[in-house]
């Protein structure tokens, strides 16, 4: 506490009484900003290559603010124009493939992916491999097990279509005998006398000389019930 309530100012004549660690160390603010200059360059040198440095920097940060600037810009244009960001994600893709396409390392790997195709079905290898997998498919498809079972499939889909054809012509003379028979003339005679009744009933109900079209009513419709 004696210490810290202790004048420090070094204008005051008290400033000798200050604590045996304290000693005053000139400072050089100059040489404290200033690094040793690089091996190979003066002075001069060395200062125009900061005043360029600080040059650039500055030149870096504007060309940041006018990037976002630009940035916004277009953000406001696109969605004025309702693109979405995905629409600008798909615009980008296709862009970066094209741009991938016309490189020279994809041009040139291109071209390394045709001669090695080349060599490839130009090699004695892969001719040999052509030749025997022809000669094992015609040997297969000449073969007794391959004719065997290729004739199995042709007589299973011709039982099938007859199968099926027969199903057919059982239905239909099956509902030929239905129509045919003497119960479902009965029920369509039945059908006919109904049919015939009420169309006559409403032939009746429309002639103006009948006796109920005039507008008298029989006794019992003078019923109270």
């Amino acid at each position: 506490m004696e210490s810290a309530s202790q004048d420090i100012n070094l204008n005051s004549p008290n400033k000798g009484l200050l604590s045996d660690t304290m000693t005053d160390v000139p400072v050089d603010s100059t040489a404290r900003a200033r690094t040793s200059a690089p091996e190979g360059l003066t002075e001069a040198e060395e200062e125009e290559l900061r005043s360029e440095l600080a040059k650039v920097e500055e030149e870096i940060g504007t060309l940041r603010q006018v990037l976002a600037a630009k940035e916004r810009h277009c953000g406001e244009l696109k969605r004025k124009l309702g693109l979405t960001t995905f629409d600008g994600l798909k615009q980008n893709l296709s862009k970066s493939w094209h741009d991938v396409q016309v490189s020279n390392a994809y041009t040139k790997t291109s071209e390394k992916l045709g001669e090695w195709n080349e060599k490839v079905t130009q090699s004695e290898l892969y001719l040999s491999a052509s030749s025997t997998l022809e000669d094992w498919n015609e040997k297969l498809t000449q073969s007794e097990a391959y004719k065997k079972t290729q004739e199995t499939l042709s007589q299973a889909g011709q039982k099938t279509s007859a199968a099926l054809s027969n199903v057919g012509s059982v239905i239909s003379r099956k509902l030929g005998d239905m129509r045919n028979s003497t119960t479902f003339k009965s029920f369509e005679d039945r059908v006919g006398t109904i049919k015939s009744k009420v169309v006559g009933s409403r032939e009746n109900s429309t002639d103006p000389h009948s006796p109920t079209g005039s507008g008298d009513k029989s006794p019992q419709d003078n019923a109270p019930f």
